[in-house]
């Protein structure tokens, strides 16, 4: 389960990559501040769909509870789910989660510090991807989960049941627009030479804010 990643990269990034994907995205006059770590029920930027074109936007991480679930849900993994059913067959539901970085924690804590060790990942030229996400609007605004799948051989030798679903390229407008049956084809592990890991560390527990467009 991922439950902590960075979004580093500037409005010009974002624009330049998302918007060569996309056609265009609308930035909404926001200057990209900087997510050195971005944890759970705080608010991220996304990419939604907006027509034929895209616009970024602020939502919270974390899907609303329900039932015996307390707590927010970060992921989702059950695609097959009736909870998740109309979000994902609703390219107006999907959402684009721009990430420069994300992390999974290893299984045995530090002997010295009873921390577990986090393992980073990114792309071997730094620039941002995507997660695939659906959203929902809420009373208190929007709030978004992001899907995971199989690990590739990367990410399973230190987290063997899940990792994120990444997009680059082309992906990125088929997981915006596409129907189903396409969307769904996208939801898969990422190629391991695709990507890297990099080394560990431990980032500040920072997070930056944009205008909202749906609170």
């Amino acid at each position: 389960m991922c439950n902590l990643y960075r979004m580093t990269s500037n409005a010009d990034a974002i624009r330049q990559l998302f918007g060569a994907a996309l056609g265009s995205i609308d930035m909404g006059g926001a200057n990209l501040p900087a997510f050195e770590g971005i944890y759970p029920d705080h608010d991220a930027p996304v990419v939604v769909a907006a027509g034929d074109d895209a616009r970024l936007a602020t939502m919270r991480w974390g899907w609303p509870p329900f039932g015996d679930i307390k707590r927010p849900i970060t992921n989702v993994r059950n695609l097959a789910s009736p909870m998740w059913r109309a979000a994902l067959r609703d390219p107006a539901r999907r959402c684009l989660v721009p990430v420069t970085a994300f992390c999974e924690y290893g299984a045995a804590p530090d002997p010295v510090t009873k921390r577990k060790p986090q393992h980073w990942f990114a792309l071997p030229s730094g620039e941002p991807f995507a997660f695939a996400g659906i959203w929902r609007p809420v009373e208190e605004g929007a709030r978004f989960a992001f899907l995971t799948c199989e690990p590739n051989a990367t990410v399973g030798a230190v987290h063997p049941k899940a990792m994120p679903v990444m997009l680059t390229g082309d992906a990125l407008a088929g997981w915006l627009g596409a129907d189903w049956v396409a969307a769904e084809a996208l939801v898969r592990p990422f190629p391991d030479d695709a990507m890297i890991a990099l080394a560990s560390e431990r980032p500040a527990d920072a997070h930056g804010s944009l205008p909202g467009l749906f609170g």
